[in-house]
C-alpha cells in the first residue's frame, strides 16, 4: 500500500489491487449476485432518489443509519465474502459490512460526505474498491475549504481511509459529462451496534 501524503488524514492507495485479468469477471459476478436499489436519501427535509445504484450487505447485526434512513443488512454473496478475506489482508482491519454503488455512466455521483455516523466509531477504517470506469475521487478538508485532493481511481485500485480521515476530511465522486462507463464501488466498513443511535 503506498501512503498518500495529506494534512489530517491517514491515506494508502495500492493501485490494481485487483490485477486487470480479474477485474471484468468480479465486476460481471457483483452485477449479478447483488440486489441493487435506488436508495432514498433525505437532504435539507426533503426525500429524494439517491443518483446511483446501491446495497448495503453484511453480517446481520450490522444495520447502518445514513441521511435519516436505516438500513438493514442484505446476506453476504460469495463474490464479496471472498473479496472481504482480500481486502482484510491488504488493509489489516476487519469488517462486517459493505456498502456497493453502481455508478451506471457519468450522471451517476456520490455527493461530498464524511462517513462518521456514531456505530463507524471514532476512527473507522474504509477500504474502498474500484471496478470498472475511471472516475474523478475529491477530498475536500471540513475546515480549510480550499485545500482539495483529487484522485483518478481506476479498475482494481484499493484505497484505504484511516485514522482522522473521516473527522477532517470529505468526500465525493463528482458527476461528468465526458462518456465514461460503469463503475462499481465496494466501501467496507466495520459496524459496531452499540455505537448505534437509538
Amino acid at each position: 500500500m503506498q501512503p498518500i501524503d495529506l494534512p489530517d488524514a491517514t491515506l494508502e492507495l495500492e493501485p490494481g489491487f485487483i490485477p486487470p485479468d480479474e477485474c471484468e469477471g468480479l465486476a460481471a459476478a457483483i452485477r449479478h449476485e447483488v440486489p441493487w436499489e435506488t436508495h432514498v436519501i433525505r437532504i435539507f427535509g426533503r426525500e429524494i432518489p439517491s443518483p446511483r445504484l446501491s446495497c448495503w450487505i453484511g453480517d446481520p447485526e450490522a444495520a447502518y443509519v445514513y441521511s435519516g434512513t436505516r438500513f438493514e443488512p442484505h446476506p453476504w454473496t460469495p463474490t464479496l465474502v471472498a473479496l472481504r478475506g482480500r481486502v482484510e489482508a491488504a488493509s489489516g482491519a476487519r469488517y462486517n459490512s459493505v456498502l456497493a454503488n453502481r455508478y451506471r455512466d457519468g450522471r451517476d455521483s456520490m455527493g461530498f460526505h464524511a462517513d462518521d455516523e456514531p456505530e463507524l466509531g471514532p476512527e473507522p477504517v474504509i477500504a474502498s474498491l474500484s471496478l470498472g470506469a475511471r472516475r474523478r475521487f475529491v477530498l475536500k478538508h471540513r475546515k480549510r475549504k480550499r485545500e482539495t485532493l483529487e484522485l483518478a481511481l481506476g479498475d482494481g485500485d484499493l484505497l484505504v481511509m484511516r485514522g482522522a480521515t473521516q473527522r477532517h476530511w470529505n468526500h465525493a465522486l463528482p458527476k461528468t459529462a465526458r462518456p465514461v462507463g460503469e463503475r462499481i464501488n465496494l466501501t467496507f466498513r466495520w459496524i459496531d451496534p452499540r455505537g448505534r443511535p437509538a
